[in-house]
């Protein structure tokens, strides 16, 4: 079915957003080992696998019995398609099928990318197409660092750099053939201080570690806003770069050259307790977007505006796209301070911060600690 010709009209009824997982690596990570692990555990059954490969169909896919173009069964039962067409087209035709009963019932969906991609791409269609909106809830980034080549594959490579800043879980495989990966595991906490590292020879990364990673839990009343945000753990971060134990940003004791990828991410914090107007929140978003969309590689946020202070907005943004804020009914916590977490790509923290200040009408302070702060309220954490 192509893009520009309407859907049939669909069958009436509840439909629940299907949880969707984006699994990314470099090439070689072990993205389809970790796969075909999480596939055998009886949780994942009816799941839907969508494999994003260079050419036709990749060689991956000689792991698994093809039984037509598109669909694949595997020993647990699980069904997988190989995306040959437009992963749009692909995740619309499926709600379309599931809700024509032509299916088996799926209860997940899982994107493995291609190790050349940014999975900014894969983030980009979930929340730019309304359909999609509707039907699918992103429940996680999970991406895969080899422990035996991933440094060098840092150093070499910028594109994996990003994978592991933008990641809800970071899973390292190959530990047991690795002389030792607590240099690489310091490395990846200090590029994303927010995501759990897993070890997978050590059977860390099961189906419960990496998915319920998203927002919103249907089994949950209240969201987990803490977990998803992780917004201590990157201030706790902060701080330790502070007393100068960040060495991935430009001072890596005769090593920086080979972590030049590392100096160009940040990943950074700001709070506030000032209710935020909700036109100042608008045009704050739209000027940040306008002037270093490219930049932004990933921003979780929870805001209390001015108009409605017990009822927090929920932003999501990747680069220039933001998805749909979602508004809770109460809380989630009796932390009600605006807080947002940002991973940027050659964009200085304090332009954001000073940017926000400007909105907010706040006095900025220059310290020898930090480029920029706010005297008060807008602060790192805390």
């Amino acid at each position: 079915m192509s893009m520009d010709q309407p859907y049939p009209p669909l069958p009436t009824g509840p439909f629940e957003p299907l949880p969707l997982t984006v699994i990314t690596g470099f090439l070689g990570a072990g993205k389809t080992t970790l796969l075909n692990r999480l596939l055998r555990d009886p949780a994942m059954k009816d799941s839907m696998v969508l494999v994003n490969e260079v050419g036709e169909i990749g060689i991956d896919h000689l792991l698994f019995e093809v039984l037509d173009d598109n669909v694949v069964l595997l020993s647990s039962g699980c069904l997988c398609c190989s995306m040959r067409g437009d992963l749009v087209t692909s995740l619309e035709n499926l709600v379309y099928t599931l809700k024509a009963g032509t299916l088996t019932p799926v209860r997940r969906v899982v994107v493995e990318t291609t190790g050349l991609a940014d999975p900014a791409s894969v983030l980009h269609v979930v929340m730019t197409q309304p359909f999609l909106l509707e039907h699918y809830r992103l429940d996680g980034v999970v991406t895969v660092v080899d422990a035996v080549n991933g440094a060098a594959t840092l150093d070499a490579h910028e594109e994996a750099v990003k994978q592991a800043a933008v990641a809800d879980r970071l899973v390292l495989t190959k530990t047991d053939l690795a002389d030792d990966a607590s240099a690489l595991r310091e490395r990846l906490h200090r590029l994303n201080p927010a995501a759990k590292i897993l070890d997978a020879a050590a059977g860390e990364a099961g189906v419960a570690a990496l998915t319920g990673l998203g927002l919103y839990d249907p089994a949950k009343k209240i969201p987990d806003v803490a977990r998803w945000l992780a917004d201590e753990a990157v201030t706790v971060a902060e701080g330790e770069a502070d007393h100068g134990h960040d060495h991935a940003h430009g001072h890596d004791h005769g090593d920086a050259h080979a972590h030049r990828h590392d100096s160009r991410v940040r990943m950074f914090s700001i709070a506030t307790e000032t209710p935020i107007p909700a036109g100042t929140l608008e045009l704050f978003l739209e000027l940040l977007r306008s002037a270093h969309g490219p930049k932004l590689l990933r921003m979780k946020g929870i805001v209390q505006l001015a108009e409605e202070p017990d009822e927090p907005v929920v932003l999501h943004l990747v680069q220039h796209v933001l998805h749909p804020p979602a508004r809770l009914a109460a809380w989630p916590s009796e932390d009600r301070r605006s807080r947002l977490v940002f991973v940027t790509h050659d964009l200085d923290p304090s332009v954001v911060r000073r940017l926000l200040a400007a909105f907010l009408g706040t006095p900025m302070i220059d310290t020898p600690d930090k480029a920029a702060i706010t005297e008060d309220p807008l602060s790192l954490g805390r």
